[in-house]
């Protein structure tokens, strides 16, 4: 039974993915629920119809109080079939309608519609630019995915659990009174009006402050998981006791922000616990009333009496419904600052995949500056022919990373254009770009998965023998053997910890290397591809290296000028520009900034100044 309602939903199914989704509260819990509606419809009608029986058993319990003013004898002989058949509803329809209530939500919707945003908002954040991520908390962002799918089934189940239940008993209850004599309506309704004006006092509130409460505590997730990150510099330059204070300043504001919402919900208890004694005193005062005048029967007095407690029970549970209803929509609505932002970065409409031939890049009049005035690159032309191998060179803010970066496609450019066998890369997919493309970095982190995972992440589908092949290629596999992590895990299956951290920065370097060994993409770049090696591995790993570079296209960037003096052409940048450009040998005679920075080098890097070379900063 439970299997046949928890797959009512696919919280996988296929939609329509949207660059830039609603960014108002309302479409866009709509556009999630749109699986649901069928599903939302029958959990409706049948918490109707549930709190149509509440109310309809406090009806029946006072016509039996009636009865038994009778003959006992007669009573049974006149309505015994009566009491069997309601009896019969009690023992097994009514039940049967509650389960029917509860596996709907608890079964069909819960568990799914939580599941059903969580994967879609990780997808829509995945699509994101690399940009976006560097402009927030990674601690953040991820906190705002878990906590946001959560919030967004409490609202749903509070519109089904409490509220369309309490509209159904409410309108049922005024029924029931007004059946018995219209006159026991009138205290009820005064007392809803107070009520709904205490609701709407609570809402106005609870909102804003559910959402304040939500931001910050999305603030010390980001402040805690930036620590926890970063924790080698931390420990390094002894900075627990700042570290703690700088998250103390979010946890203390946490505090405040939770302080003030739990003022507005001991506000309302104060108010409503006064509203519930009036409500109890009209409806049961003036039923007793009637009944002294005879003008009502004591099942009618026994009636209103079951059916007052029990709004005086759920007037409460009513209450903190509505307000969780709308402090988890705070909490969706603070998600929505992450989980609704619009993807920038997009493929242009009708992209097709990238036709690599020979591996030919042109850069024609190439400026990027990432919105400001100066930075990045300026007018920038410039033809790789393919197999050439360039080594790129330059001051720190030159411009060389910033044109790897455009090269990748991980911004859009702000003018210009750049080609690879004469077809743009802005009107190709972002995906089969890169799949031509092996990137070294200087920055070699890894996922915190399996030595293999890693390596596997640059050709999912190799064999086992093409993975090993790689990592011995990229001079990893003999440490590989000795790794194990704390769960016992070996060799290549052990755990590198997150970002690589159980491995030193050399060994990271290196399983980076046979990432890219084994996707064996047809252009490579290299971003210091061996900064963190030591000068043995290293000799052995530039051999690899010249190996990889067989028949591609290659850019290499490099403080160490020694590992790109082979390269087939050298180009000098400088504030955004290419200066300089030819061989080593060339570039030495022509007596410029590249034998400059060559005569100014120690052992063996680039200076970031005239005067001031690497070691000394």
């Amino acid at each position: 039974m439970f299997r046949f309602f928890e797959n009512l939903v696919d919280p996988y199914v296929d939609y329509p993915e949207e660059d830039r989704p609603p960014t108002r509260l309302w479409p866009f819990m709509r556009a999630y629920s749109e699986p649901f509606y069928k599903v939302f419809a029958w959990t409706a009608l049948i918490s109707v119809i549930v709190a149509a029986v509440e109310v309809g058993l406090i009806y029946y319990m006072g016509r039996v109080v009636d009865l038994m003013g009778g003959d006992p004898a007669s009573v049974w002989e006149t309505h015994g079939t009566e009491l069997i058949l309601v009896a019969l509803f009690i023992i097994l329809i009514r039940p049967l309608i509650h389960i029917l209530d509860v596996v709907l939500l608890n079964n069909a919707i819960m568990p799914n519609f939580g599941t059903l945003i969580r994967w879609r908002a990780h997808k829509h954040v995945l699509r994101q630019s690399v940009g976006w991520f560097e402009n927030d908390f990674a601690g953040r962002i991820a906190n705002r995915i878990m906590q946001t799918p959560p919030a967004a089934g409490e609202v749903i189940f509070q519109v089904f659990d409490a509220i369309s239940f309490s509209l159904a008993y409410l309108i049922g209850a005024a029924v029931l009174l007004m059946l018995a004599d219209v006159r026991l309506l009138l205290p009820l309704l005064i007392w809803f009006g107070f009520y709904a004006l205490l609701i709407r006092w609570t809402i106005a509130r609870v909102g804003p402050a559910s959402k304040a409460a939500s931001d910050a505590r999305s603030a010390v997730t980001g402040r805690v998981v930036d620590a926890y990150t970063n924790i080698h510099s931390v420990k390094m330059f002894a900075h627990h006791e700042s570290e703690l204070s700088y998250a103390k300043d979010a946890i203390e504001s946490t505090r405040k922000t939770f302080q003030i919402e739990m003022r507005i919900f001991s506000k309302m208890d104060m108010v409503l616990v006064t509203l519930n004694g009036f409500l109890i005193v009209g409806v049961v005062g003036w039923a007793m009333f009637l009944w002294m005048q005879g003008q009502a029967s004591a099942g009618v007095v026994a009636a209103a009496t079951a059916l007052t407690l029990r709004l005086n029970a759920m007037t409460g549970w009513i209450m903190w419904a509505l307000t969780s209803f709308f402090r988890q929509l705070g909490v969706v609505a603070e998600g929505m600052e992450t989980i609704a932002q619009p993807i920038d970065l997009v493929d242009a409409p009708g992209a097709k995949a990238l036709e690599l031939d020979k591996g030919r890049i042109e850069l024609r009049a190439l400026s990027h500056h990432y919105g400001r005035a100066t930075g990045g690159l300026d007018r920038v032309d410039l033809v790789i022919e393919p197999g050439q191998k360039i080594g790129l060179i330059g001051r720190s803010g030159a411009g060389k990373s910033t044109l790897v970066k455009l090269l990748l496609r991980l911004y859009d450019i702000e003018s210009g254009q750049i080609l690879i066998d004469g077809q743009d890369i802005s009107q190709v997919t972002q995906d089969s770009l890169r799949r031509q493309i092996g990137m070294v970095q200087q920055d070699s982190s890894l996922l915190h998965r399996s030595v293999r995972d890693n390596i596997l992440y640059g050709r999912p589908d190799a064999s086992e023998d093409q993975m090993r092949a790689a990592a011995k290629q990229a001079e990893a596999d003999e440490f590989i053997h000795d790794l194990a992590d704390p769960q016992g895990r070996l060799g290549y299956d052990a755990q590198v910890g997150e970002r690589g951290v159980k491995l030193s920065g050399g060994q990271r370097q290196r399983v980076t290397l046979a990432r890219v060994i084994l996707k064996d993409a047809p252009i490579l770049l290299l971003d210091e591809a061996t900064s963190a090696l030591d000068s043995e591995v290293e000799a052995a790993i530039q051999d690899t290296l010249y190996g990889m570079m067989k028949g591609k296209t290659v850019i290499a960037i490099a403080h160490r000028l020694s590992t790109i003096a082979q390269m087939d052409r050298i180009l000098v940048m400088d504030q955004g520009r290419i200066v300089e450009q030819g061989s080593h040998a060339d570039l030495l005679k022509e007596n410029g900034l590249y034998a400059l920075f060559w005569a100014r080098q120690s052992g063996g890097f680039l200076g970031d100044g005239a005067g001031k070379d690497k070691a000394e900063e």
